[in-house]
C-alpha cells in the first residue's frame, strides 16, 4: 500500500466507525497502522506529531554567507549526550528550499533560542513558509541579538540561548529526513534558571505538541539518582 495525500483519505469518523461496539462502549479506539496510512493527511500528520508528546518549542537562528537572516520553530531537539555537549534535531526532506539547513551547511554554526509562552503567536508564525529574502525576525516581530563574533543571530527576546555548531549530518533512509547534529559552544541562560545542581528550570516556557498546539510546563518533582 501506498501513502497517498488525496482528498478522498478516510477522516476521523470512519476510523471511529470501524472499531467494533465493544471497543467503542469503552471509549478506545483502535488504528492500525493501515488505517493511520489511509487517513486524511492532516489528520494523519497532528495525530503522529502529538503522539510523540510534548516537546520544547525551539527557535533556531540561521544566517546566510549572504547575511541572509533565517528564524524557525522546530521541535524535535533532542539531546544527544554530555560528552561532548550534542543537541540533534530533524529537518524535513530538503526536496523543497529548506533556508535553515542550507544555512547550517553553509555557515557551520546556528542558535537555538527558547522562549517564554507568551510569545506563542510569534513563535508559531515563524513555521510559515517565508520567500528566502525575507527575515522571519522581521515578519514576525522578534529581534535579531548578535553577541561577540558569532555569526548567526540569537533571538533577543529569548529566555534561554544557546550557540551551536554543527558536528554531522545523516540522511534517514526510510523517510528522507534529515538529522542534524551540533555541539553546544555556549549557553546563555537567567542566574534564577539555573539550580545549583545545574537543573535548568523551564517554568513558563514554550512546549510544542505537535503543528499548531501548544503548552507551558509545570514542575512537578525532582527525584533522586535511582539506585537498585
Amino acid at each position: 500500500m501506498t501513502v497517498s495525500d488525496a482528498a478522498d483519505r478516510k477522516p476521523f469518523r470512519e476510523i471511529k466507525s470501524a472499531n467494533d461496539k465493544r471497543e467503542m462502549e469503552k471509549k478506545v479506539i483502535t488504528m492500525t497502522k493501515e488505517m493511520i496510512l489511509e487517513s486524511e493527511k492532516y489528520f494523519r500528520i497532528k495525530l503522529i506529531n502529538s503522539l510523540a508528546g510534548i516537546r520544547q518549542a525551539s527557535l533556531i537562528g540561521t544566517k546566510s554567507k549572504d547575511g541572509q537572516e533565517n528564524l524557525a520553530i522546530f521541535n524535535s531537539v533532542i539531546h544527544l549526550g554530555a560528552n561532548p555537549p550534542l543537541f540533534g534535531f530533524i529537518s524535513r526532506p530538503d526536496v523543497v528550499e529548506r533556508d535553515t539547513l542550507e544555512n547550517i551547511k553553509e555557515s557551520g554554526t546556528y542558535t537555538i533560542n527558547l522562549i517564554d509562552k507568551k510569545f506563542v503567536k510569534e513563535a508559531h508564525q515563524t513555521s510559515a513558509r517565508y520567500p528566502k529574502n525575507v527575515s522571519e525576525f522581521d515578519a514576525v516581530g522578534f529581534t535579531p541579538e548578535y553577541v561577540g563574533t558569532i555569526f548567526p543571530p540569537f533571538v533577543k527576546e529569548a529566555e534561554i540561548k544557546i550557540q551551536m555548531k554543527l558536528e554531522q549530518i545523516l540522511n534517514i533512509e526510510i523517510n528522507h529526513t534529515i538529522l542534524v547534529i551540533g555541539s553546544i559552544e555556549s549557553v546563555q541562560i537567567p542566574e534564577n534558571r539555573l539550580a545549583e545542581d545545574g537543573l535548568v528550570k523551564p517554568e513558563n516556557l514554550l512546549l510544542s505538541g505537535g503543528l499548531d498546539a501548544y503548552y507551558s510546563s509545570q514542575f512537578l518533582e525532582q527525584m533522586p539518582y535511582a539506585k537498585p
